[in-house]
This record gives structure tokens, sequence and C-alpha cells, in this order.
């Protein structure tokens, strides 16, 4: 098996293209976002001391993103409801405009862009400034419109991010939006700062964990990639906080392999996708689960039983699961380990196979994943 190292390329840093090296990139990303935004136990400081007031007063949050930042933000949604209880609502930026999301309650809304020059979004942040409601720019461009204009900014450690396809920067945007659930849940009552510590903890180990990983997860992407390249459709199940990784991965597939992907609830499977399973559909399912988290039980074992009916209909399933699952391992025909983590820690592991199966099947394929046909690293006109 070839390592990333036999395929370089002098203009990617060692790397035959961008993307590969910027997935490589993400242990440190995450180290770096996670340093920026915690300081001796303390989160966020001094970084939104210009919407304190705010704080204390909001009933809902809404997030308007669009594209990868979307999907972040729907893992966002369940991170911050489930550890602060706080009402969350995420908004394609290109809708926020046309719709009245404030009836009868006082938001905070945070845009969430890589660039901080997508178009769609400056427009919703815009709109929500005139409508009177305090802003959360979280980018990765400091010095972009976006964050300039936000009432209060948070931006992402991931460092430039030259392929269209976002990766470190789409992990780096969870990142802070789980630290952001971490800061409501203590700035609420909802988490004493010891139970913090011990869920930052958790958090600071995962860039290691990645980093121990990634030439595993890379070779058995380039194996099962080998089988699956020429499929023409895919579709992704995860339930919980596992289904906006579903989307996510299945956006990098079809943005980079022009195959078409879609990432759906794993319950949803019955109602309509079902029809499209035989022996010609890779069916991508995230199965991971904290065994300590009697939710997280519910969730894989609900998932393990829409796995049997893939199997049974003849899908071909690649599935992502935590180290030490035979149960997964005697249904699915691929499959991905993680190392084990809190639930709602889960989805920064798991996106980052499926980031390196999306690259291993769209090169098969032979196309130019850093510049895919008819997309921009910014879109900057609505």
């Amino acid at each position: 098996m070839t390592t990333p190292k036999d395929r370089a390329h002098p203009s990617s840093g060692g790397f035959s293209h961008a993307m590969h090296r910027e997935i490589y990139e993400q242990p440190q990303a995450i180290a770096k976002t996670i340093e920026r935004h915690l300081q001796n136990d303390l989160l966020f400081p001094g970084e939104l001391d210009t919407i304190e007031s705010a704080l204390l007063t909001f009933e809902k949050l809404i997030i308007a993103a669009s594209g990868s930042s979307r999907h972040a933000g729907l893992a966002g949604e369940i991170m911050i409801e489930d550890l602060s209880g706080v009402a969350v609502d995420v908004e394609y930026a290109s809708e926020y405009c046309y719709r009245s999301t404030h009836a009868a309650v006082e938001p905070i809304v945070m845009v969430v862009t890589q660039s901080g020059e997508t178009a769609d979004t400056i427009a919703a942040q815009r709109e929500a400034l005139t409508r009177g409601v305090k802003t959360i720019a979280v980018s990765n461009v400091a010095e972009a419109t976006i964050p300039r204009e936000a009432s209060a900014a948070l931006i992402t450690g991931a460092g430039p991010e030259l392929a269209v396809p976002a990766t470190k920067s789409f992990t780096t945007q969870v990142t802070v939006l789980y630290l952001m659930a971490l800061f409501l849940a203590r700035k609420r009552g909802r988490m004493t700062s010891e139970v913090t510590r011990s869920y930052l903890q958790r958090l600071l180990r995962l860039p290691e964990a990645i980093e121990s990983n990634l030439r595993i997860w890379d070779g058995l992407a380039e194996q099962f990639a080998q089988k699956h390249f020429q499929a023409e459709k895919f579709l992704y199940l995860g339930r919980g906080v596992h289904y906006a990784i579903a989307r996510e991965g299945a956006l990098k597939l079809k943005e980079i392999s022009y195959a078409h992907a879609e990432g759906y609830p794993a319950g949803e499977l019955k109602h309509g996708p079902n029809a499209l399973v035989d022996e010609t559909l890779p069916v991508v399912v995230l199965a991971t689960c904290d065994k300590r988290d009697p939710d997280s039980l519910l969730r894989y074992r609900r998932t393990l039983e829409v796995m049997k009916e893939v199997k049974s209909r003849r899908g071909q399933l690649v599935t992502v699961a935590t180290e030490g699952d035979s149960e997964v391992t005697a249904v699915a025909d691929d499959v991905f380990f993680v190392p084990p983590a809190p639930e709602l820690l889960l989805p920064i592991l798991e996106v980052i196979p499926l980031q390196l199966f999306a690259y291993h099947v769209a090169t098969a394929k032979g196309y130019d994943v850093d510049r895919p046909r008819n997309l921009v690293k910014a879109v900057v006109t609505e």
C-alpha cells in the first residue's frame, strides 16, 4: 500500500493534493482551535464580552450557514441543546433573510463560515443586525467581512485551507461549537466547573487520537474506494448528532467524485430511500457508540437493525464504528474503527474517515479534488 508521502507533489507540501494534506493537518488545527479559546479552564476569555448582556437574556440561538458550515451547525445544534438546554434552530443562510425566525423570542444569531466572505451569510448577518439582534461569527479568517461586522467573533485555528472541499475548517468549526455548548452550559448553571473540566479533558485528547489513526483510516479508505468508486449513487445514514456527519460525508463525496450521494437520518430508510437499496448501492452508516451513554446505546441498537435491513436487500455496507465493536463487523462489508469517545465528540472523529473515503473515490476516478468543477472556495455572489 502506498502512503501519502509516496504520492508526493511539491506544490502541496509532500502530498498529491492540498485536500489530502489538509485532512492530515486536522489534529494540529483542532489543537490550535482549543488553545485559542481556552485559557486556564476559562472558555472564550474576553471574546464574548461585547455581547455579555445578550448572553444573559437571550432565549434562542439561531445558526445561519451554508454547505459544510451548515452541517457543522447541525452538529452544534444537538451539542448545544443537549449540554446547555438552549433552544437552537439551524437555518440555511440563503433562506434566513426571507423568514421571520424571531417570533416572540429574543435570539442571538450565530453565523458560521469558512471564508468569512460568503455572500448569503453576509446577507443573513446584516439582516440580523438590522433586526437589532446580536451576532456571533465563527470564521476561519479573522480579517474577513463577516467577523469584522459581527457583534463578536470566534476564529477557528484551521489556518489557510486551499482545497475547495472543507476538511479542517469543518472539524475546527465543530470544535468551536462544542466549546460553545460547554460555555453556555456553564453560564446557565447546567454544569459545574468540575464536570466542564472533565468534558474539556476528553476534547483535549482528540488530536492525539486522530493523529494515531490517520494513516490506518487512509489505507482503509483507499481500499474501500477501489471497491466502490464506480458506483453512481451512495446513501449515507446517521442518527442524532451523527445525521449531521452523514450529510457532510455525502456532500464531500458529491463535491469531488460527482456521484450522487445523500445523507439521511437512519430511521428514515423505510420512508422512501429503501427503494434504492440493491447490490449496486453502497450505504455508508455511522454506527459509533458511547457505551456509557444509554441514549447513545439505544441509537446504536436501532442503527444495527437498519444495517441488517440493508444487508437483507444486498446493499453494500461501509460503516464507521467504535473500536472493539464485533457486532458491526458481523454485518458490515467494510468498517472504519474510531477510538472510543463521548457521544457528542464522536462526530469530530468519524467525519475524517469519510473525508478520506471521498478523497480516494474521487482520485480513483481521476478527478481534481482540489478544484471540483463548478465550485469555488468562497461563494461571493448570491
